[in-house]
């Protein structure tokens, strides 16, 4: 799983704005951390899924979006893997 992975992740990094990329597990660990992506972060971005997750229990699980004015980190998480995409920012977005 760990090679599917990492092959996955070199994929996402091809896109033009794509940083970074990082999967964890249900647990948080970090299963693959590419680009910017920083495996410490897992755990924290595994917990932003679960907790928001909560809000509408019965719904399918979001999909989470954070930015700042430079960048931005999807977050979407699945029953057993955690995404995060960082991507740039670009300067016609508001």
């Amino acid at each position: 799983m760990e090679n599917s992975l990492e092959a996955a992740a070199q994929h996402i990094l091809t896109h033009g704005d794509v940083t970074g990329c990082l999967f964890a597990d249900k647990h948080g660990l970090c299963l693959c951390a590419a680009g910017d992506a920083k495996p410490e972060s897992s755990g924290l971005i595994s917990a932003i899924a679960h907790h928001v997750g909560r809000l509408e229990p019965k719904s399918n699980p979001p999909t989470i979006l954070l930015e700042n004015d430079t960048q931005k980190c999807i977050i979407k998480q699945d029953t057993k893997i955690t995404t995060a995409i960082f991507r740039k920012k670009n300067s016609n977005e508001s």
